[in-house]
């Protein structure tokens, strides 16, 4: 995780009780915070740790060097947040049901994250870091993959016919997961 010395934190907050008042935070540290509508809120440089984000809403929302640690973001429409400057680093996060569809994700690393049942229509993850993540269910439709390294990740499937997937790195005992739409059997 990033240093975070000269953050403002804030600790142990719910704000789906009282909601965040301002509409830009920089350089802010979020700590088992509970968050439910950054929708049209501006987040530059800052770390959620520890943070409830499940089903909060980012529409028009700014995510620009945000970091998620060990954060729930069950759910999360990433889709409908603003595109420009979208990077985002999670790590240790459960992303299950979140949508980045059409999103531009090549500024994003996923670290150690259970991304179950998630969507990645039209979304472009070339460059994008992934280390040990568990893709089960997860949609990839339309998908720019290349140069993705998938050899330290599982439980994928992805049709080679229906995404780019150039120069990204799979596992040999993975190919199943490339070659599920074929109907074919693999010993």
């Amino acid at each position: 995780m990033r240093n975070t010395r000269n953050f403002d934190i804030i600790e142990n907050k719910d704000f789906s009780i009282e909601p965040l008042l301002e509409s830009s935070y920089e350089q802010v540290h979020f700590k088992q915070c509970s968050l439910t509508d950054l929708a049209g809120i501006d987040f530059i440089d800052c770390v959620f740790e520890e943070c409830n984000l499940s089903n909060a809403s980012v529409k028009n929302c700014k995510i620009s060097d945000i970091a998620f640690v060990n954060c729930k973001l069950t759910g999360v429409n990433f889709s409908e947040s603003k595109d420009f400057a979208f990077a985002a680093f999670f790590e240790n996060c459960i992303l299950d049901y979140a949508i980045f569809e059409r999103k531009k994700l090549n500024k994003s690393i996923f670290n150690n994250c259970k991304i179950h049942h998630a969507d990645f229509t039209q979304t472009d993850l070339s460059k994008c870091k992934v280390h040990n993540c568990d893709f089960w269910e997860a949609v990839f439709s339309g998908t720019n993959l290349a140069g993705v390294d998938f050899s330290t990740s599982k439980n994928f499937t992805i049709d080679p016919t229906a995404n780019s997937i150039r120069k990204a790195k799979f596992l040999s005992s993975d190919l199943a997961g490339l070659l599920t739409k074929f109907d074919i059997i693999i010993k």
